[in-house]
This record gives C-alpha cells, structure tokens and sequence, in this order.
C-alpha cells in the first residue's frame, strides 16, 4: 500500500514536472511574441532574428514534447497552433530579409511544402500541420485566425501563445475581432466583400449553415441572408513592422 501511495506521489510529481516544463517553454515563446507582435499583429523580424536562440529553445521544447493521448483537445489544439507559427517565424528568419513568404523556395518547394518542423521522430510540413492535423482532427473553423501565415492579408499573428486554458476565449476573439477587422472583411446588411479565407476554406465554415450565419455569430452587424459575396484580393506582402 505504502509503495503504491509512493508511485502516486512520483507520478504526480512527473506530472507536474512536465506541467511547469510546458509554463516556462511556452512563456519563452509567450514573451518573444509581447515584445516583437505590435497590437496589430505586424512583426518585427529584425528583433526575433536577434534573439533568434530563444526561439530555437522553443522549437527543440516542441520536437522532445509531441503531444500524448492524454492531453486534452485543447492543449493539443494549443500546441499544434504554436506549432504551426512558431515554424512560420523561424522559415522567414530563415530567409530574412524577403518581401514575401511565397518567395521562399527550397528545391522546387514552397514554404509549406518543405518538411522542416521536427516532432518526435517525424518531420512535418506547414500543410500537414495546417490540412492534416488541425483542419481535420479538431473540426474547428477558428483555427483559421489562429494559424499565421506571416502575410498582411492574414488574421493578425496574436502576441500571446496560445494554451490549454486561453485557446477558447482567444480564438473567439480572434474571430469576432477579423470579421468585424475592415481592412480584411467589409460588411454591410446587403453587401459582404470577405477575406479569401472564407472563400479557400468555405467548407470549413458551412458545416452547421450558409457562410453568412457563420458570419452573424461574430458579425457587429446583420448580415442578411440574401446579401451579395465577394471576395478580397489577398496581400502576400510580408506582415512585418
């Protein structure tokens, strides 16, 4: 009996052993993004390629700590969304000075098809994190204004990691802030003119209704139903300060 009291209390100081190991990992991440991410969500590349150490302890953090069964949709949702954006900052540090992300070219392939994001044993893509992680095991639209895709036309990078306990509130905020954003989505009663994003993902979107109730969840005005949709040219210009 002692003994299992005993393995009680050790695997309950790994668990949190490893709770503290992801605080502090994900608060160096947490604080390049508060210091280097305007309110804005322009990025000042130059600075982060400065402290480009710190963010490579974040990255070798993420490659030793792949998500296990065990977590919670939201941490796991968590992770792979800073993940995700994480590795973009670092392939356009990689690449920097550039005047956009799609310039980036490596054997023929562009920065989301090279698989440099190391997890584990395995190397990802951005597309794979983006279609086969996110899109199809968390059936979560907001994970669009969550992912950065370090241009100006994109929901703006948030200056805060995401976790376990901030992920839901962030990314409905996040949302409501884009589609209510003017410079990425014009909305009127009768008359929408949307980010392409609504357009590339729609299926995303109309899984539980039209585009425009989807809309009207977060939407500071009445869309109608019957209003006309068009969409934005979107900016590839680099998002950076």
């Amino acid at each position: 009996d002692n003994h299992r009291k005993l393995m009680t209390k050790i695997s309950t100081f790994i668990c949190m052993l490893s709770f503290v190991a992801i605080q502090a990992q994900t608060s160096i991440f947490d604080s390049l993004l508060q210091k280097n991410v305007d309110k804005t969500g322009r990025v000042d590349y130059q600075s982060l390629k400065n402290n480009e150490t710190l963010l490579d302890n974040y990255l070798a953090y993420i490659q030793n700590n792949e998500p296990t069964k065990d977590w919670s949709s939201n941490k796991k949702k968590a992770f792979w969304i800073n993940t995700y954006n994480a590795y973009t900052i670092k392939i356009i540090l990689n690449n920097y000075p550039l005047k956009s992300i799609r310039d980036i070219k490596i054997d023929g392939k562009t920065a989301w098809k090279i698989p440099f994001v190391k997890i584990g044993q395995k190397r990802y893509t951005l597309d794979q994190i983006e279609h086969k992680i996110l899109r199809k095991k968390f059936n979560d639209p907001r994970i669009h204004v969550g992912i950065n895709c370090a241009s100006v036309s994109c929901p703006r990078l948030w200056n805060f990691a995401f976790t376990e306990d901030n992920i839901a509130s962030s990314l409905d905020n996040l949302m409501k802030e884009f589609i209510n954003n003017t410079t990425r989505n014009k909305i009127s009663k009768n008359n929408v003119a949307l980010s392409e994003i609504f357009n590339w993902f729609s299926k995303d979107f109309i899984k539980n209704g039209t585009i425009i109730n989807y809309l009207n969840t977060y939407a500071a005005i009445k869309i109608s139903e019957k209003a006309s949709i068009k969409y934005l040219t979107y900016d590839w210009s680099l998002n950076k300060k």
